[in-house]
Order: structure tokens, then sequence, then C-alpha cells
């Protein structure tokens, strides 16, 4: 299903389309900003394509992202990989009924919702975002699907930044990142 792989085009080295812009959103972090890659059609269809590639025969049902650039990712990869697809969205974003998970981020707390009934009990859920930095956001995602009985198959990042270890707070789960900066 979907577009097939994209040999006919060279692969970019899809690093060179990540901007570091420090001290945002608060002094101090310095934020990878994907807004470049996303406007290269090349280095998107290639970073959906190395994105989705791992999971192809792993039967996922349902591809999960959270606001807002986990989106851009996460409906192209589930288009990719024949699934559903389940926003996370932030409070009152969201038309229905609604479980939702506090977590912490690398400068404040927040929280996620999804709709209560967006992962029917034993699907299986591919987790997705942009980017990994300290794990917060993902393990609470891979938390709000187990609650509502979804079986996470693994978690997959376009970018994740190693130093910051956020892939220790995913235990006993695949992770997967396409750019380890």
């Amino acid at each position: 299903m979907g577009y097939s792989r994209p040999v006919e085009m060279a692969k970019p080295d899809l690093a060179r389309y990540i901007r570091d812009v420090p001290d945002f959103p608060v002094r101090g972090i310095l934020f990878r900003d994907i807004t470049p890659l996303l406007r290269d059609a090349t280095a998107l269809r290639w970073s959906v394509e190395l994105m989705s590639e791992p999971w192809r025969d792993r039967q996922v049902e349902l591809v999960a992202a959270m606001e807002a650039r986990g989106f851009m990712f996460g409906a192209a990869m589930a288009v990719r990989l024949g699934a559903g697809f389940v926003p996370l969205r932030k409070e009152g974003k969201l038309p229905w009924r609604t479980r939702s998970v506090k977590y912490s981020l690398e400068y404040r707390e927040d929280v996620l919702y999804m709709h209560e009934d967006a992962v029917a009990p034993g699907q299986r859920v591919l987790v997705t975002d942009d980017v990994i930095a300290t794990g917060g956001t993902a393990a609470a995602v891979v938390q709000l699907i187990e609650q509502v009985g979804g079986t996470v198959v693994g978690v997959q990042f376009l970018v994740e930044l190693a130093e910051l270890e956020g892939r220790r707070l995913l235990p006993g789960r695949e992770v997967r990142s396409v750019l380890r900066l």
C-alpha cells in the first residue's frame, strides 16, 4: 500500500535540513527545527519512507502521533503502512470523551489527550514523533495507549537527541530513529 520507495531519487543528507535554534522555546534549550526538511519534497519523502520502512511487515494497525509536528509524519506513515491514525492533542482540542496523561518536558509539564475509543484493546500501535529529547512525551503516549488496552509495537522518531538519553524512559521498547544528533 502507499507509494513506492523513492529509489529514483538520491537519498539526501537529512541532517543538513535540521536547523539548530538556540534558546527556544526558553533560554538554555537548543531546539531542533525540522521546517527546512518539511519544505523540501525529496527530504520529506525520504524521511517518511525511512521512518516507515522498519515497520512495513509488523502488522501495524494504527500510528499514534503527538501534536503538532508528529502529525506531519504520523499521518503520512499511517498511509504508507496501510494503518489508521490516532492524534494525541493538547487540552480542549478533541471533541469526544478523552483519556489524558500528564508528563514532563525539559522545561515544563504538559498533558496529552486521546479519544477514549481511539485504540481498541489489542490493536497494534506504532508511536511516532519528529524528535525524541528527554523521552517524556513518548513515554506518556505509550502509557496512554496501554491504559486503553492497545499494544505498542514500537516507537519511531525522525531525530534522536542522543545526549539527552530519552530512550531510557522507554525500557523494553523497540525504539528507532533515522538521525541521531
